[in-house]
């Protein structure tokens, strides 16, 4: 069995409108398979897991949460779906987003959150394409233009 690449592509995004709040967007096509972005932020101390109220933690083990919330960690802007287009992929205790399926230009990226975080955090119920199947946002426009670095 090949071993699975860890290395980020070379894409680009735009953080833009969504129905959701702001979601990232790609801008180029990306290939099923492929390591889209690392999900990176601060690793927290137990003391500051207990303190914080950050929406943005990410779980890499029993002793390992990082905090993304920084705007530099582009992979933040990623929405949730129940029928997502990436996944995540934990190693080396570091999140990996990879694409589950080929992902056209201008489409949104999104993978499943849990229903853990779901049920902390999202009210009113589901908003993501395959829940409520909607014309989308209207007047959609980038608010945003990144590129992530290689490693992140």
């Amino acid at each position: 069995m090949p071993r699975k690449n860890y290395t980020p592509g070379d894409f680009e995004f735009a953080v833009k409108r969504s129905r959701t709040g702001l979601g990232l967007f790609t801008k180029q096509d990306i290939p099923r398979g492929a390591v889209v972005i690392e999900y990176i932020g601060k690793t927290l101390t137990a003391e500051e897991y207990a303190a914080t109220n950050s929406k943005y933690l990410f779980e890499l083990g029993p002793k390992k949460t990082i905090d993304g919330a920084p705007r530099w960690n582009t992979a933040r802007y990623i929405n949730h779906s129940c029928a997502p287009n990436c996944t995540i992929d934990v190693h080396n205790r570091r999140a990996y987003i990879r694409a589950r399926r080929a992902i056209t230009a201008g489409e949104e990226l999104s993978y499943n959150y849990g229903k853990e975080y779901f049920e902390a955090y999202i009210n009113g119920g589901c908003r993501c394409l395959k829940c409520q199947p909607l014309d989308g946002p209207k007047g959609v426009k980038s608010t945003i233009q990144v590129k992530a670095k290689k490693g992140q």
